[in-house]
């Protein structure tokens, strides 16, 4: 497990502040050891991983998705050298010099380090919440906003920024009608997002609104909401809930060994990223809790790696690793072709298959173990998922079926297999579903079960 060499800097976390540290760090021929992330802190890729269109990143004048961006800038982190693991980080120690840096899997010394841990969507805390979490309840509407419930139902939004703006508009794109609750009498979103959603017609704003609780039958059925001026309680009636409130860094690690604010966002000097430990550094919405937008992210990685780089020599502490320049692999991009099925041409021998119609073929005439994944367009942790599991199914080539369904072209397969958010994971077998898997899981999870199923 341990390593006995001393790495130059261990970036914790990703996000453009994380890969844009991981990026120049690499240049700076570094060779930084990354710590993506897994579920601790949110999705690896940060809270772009959430977001449809980023529409204010510079580069892309027609805008450009989270994922697809973060997707880019992870490679461009691994082109430069960058050794990266989709790993949460359990324990750091600061208290001796050089730093200590432990995975579940394994164990880095290091001189420096730079914390890119960003911040994680807060939940509401009402009495029914965990009861419809995932059954109605979401914090993710790019990621749950296309499962069948809510096709054409009534939905809600809570919040007052420029995510919940962003969800409710995305959502009307499957929604009846969106309502956005706002506990005050005016939004702090910025004055385009509120144009968009004052001028949307499927969107209506409760102003003085706020959340009760939530009730149903198994599923949810609605909110009960109070205004907040007069104390009036009424219910409204929506299939699906999404939270949009705000963040909580993530800095349990670091308490007590470095300095914090009230809240818990890390204190960093005055027009800098250096923290209270020399050697350590802050960037991203982990120390920022004023900007928040994935530019500022990106410069303060920029700049956390800039002086990382310059302390690191100035302490005599600095090994480089000079590299031949080549494009690495990027894990995401499958060197395999999923292939589509149609009823001109279906392979029933192949292990990767793409739709709803591939999925019924096999469901009627293979015998073998079939692994269905089920995403939705923009889905963060589906695109999370995709290099974890195409790694486990490249395992079992010619022993399983894998078929990915899009349930946004494929509602009706969606609907019948009763999927309510994504990613979804269910296993078939002699026509029959045998296990259910919700979320992004560690690829020794996917391994034992379809191990156990074969």
């Amino acid at each position: 497990m341990t390593n006995p060499t001393v790495e130059n800097l261990v970036i914790i976390g990703s996000g453009p502040a994380g890969y844009t540290a991981a990026i120049y760090a690499g240049r700076a021929n570094l060779k930084p050891v990354v710590f993506e992330g897994f579920q601790a802190g949110g999705l690896p890729g940060g809270q772009l991983m959430t977001t449809t269109e980023v529409e204010n990143f510079p580069g892309f004048a027609r805008g450009i998705t989270g994922p697809e961006l973060m997707d880019q800038m992870k490679a461009q982190a691994e082109r430069w050298g960058a050794e990266l693991y989709t790993e949460d980080v359990i324990s750091v120690d600061l208290s001796q010099r050089p730093f200590t840096v432990r995975s579940e899997e394994r164990e880095f010394k290091t001189h420096s380090i730079i914390i890119a841990t960003g911040a994680i969507a807060k939940r509401l805390g009402l009495p029914s919440e965990h009861e419809f979490w995932n059954r109605g309840i979401s914090a993710c509407a790019i990621c749950d906003g296309a499962t069948p419930i809510f096709q054409g139902a009534e939905l809600a939004v809570i919040g007052a920024g420029d995510t919940a703006a962003e969800e409710a508009i995305y959502l009307t794109k499957y929604a009846s009608k969106v309502n956005l609750l706002v506990r005050s009498e005016k939004m702090r979103a910025s004055k385009a997002m509120q144009d968009r959603v004052l001028n949307n017609p499927k969107i209506q704003v409760h102003w003085n609104t706020e959340a009760v609780d939530i009730f149903g039958n198994g599923n949810m059925e609605g909110i009960k909401i109070r205004l907040s001026k007069t104390g009036e309680e009424s219910q409204l009636y929506v299939k699906g809930l999404f939270y949009a409130v705000g963040h909580k860094p993530n800095t349990s690690l670091f308490e007590g060994q470095i300095e914090l604010d009230e809240v818990g966002y890390v204190v960093t000097k005055h027009g800098s990223v250096e923290t209270s430990v020399e050697g350590v550094f802050a960037a991203g919405d982990v120390q920022d809790h004023e900007f928040r937008q994935a530019i500022t992210a990106a410069g303060t990685g920029c700049m956390a790696a800039m002086l990382a780089e310059r302390w690191l020599s100035s302490a005599s502490l600095i090994s480089e690793f000079h590299q031949k320049l080549e494009t690495s692999d990027n894990e995401l991009e499958h060197q395999a072709t999923e292939k589509k099925a149609t009823s001109e041409e279906f392979d029933l021998n192949a292990t990767r298959h793409e739709g709803g119609y591939a999925l019924r073929k096999l469901f009627h005439n293979s015998d073998r173990l079939i692994l269905v994944k089920y995403v939705s367009p923009g889905c963060g942790p589906c695109h999370t998922l995709k290099p974890i599991l195409n790694k486990v199914v490249d395992e079992f080539d010619g022993k399983i079926h894998f078929v990915e369904v899009d349930i946004d072209k494929d509602r009706d397969i969606a609907e019948n297999a009763n999927v309510t958010g994504t990613p979804t994971i269910q296993l078939f077998k002699n026509k029959e579903l045998i296990n259910e898997v919700k979320g992004v899981k560690q690829k020794s999870e996917y391994r034992k079960l379809i191990e156990s199923n074969l």
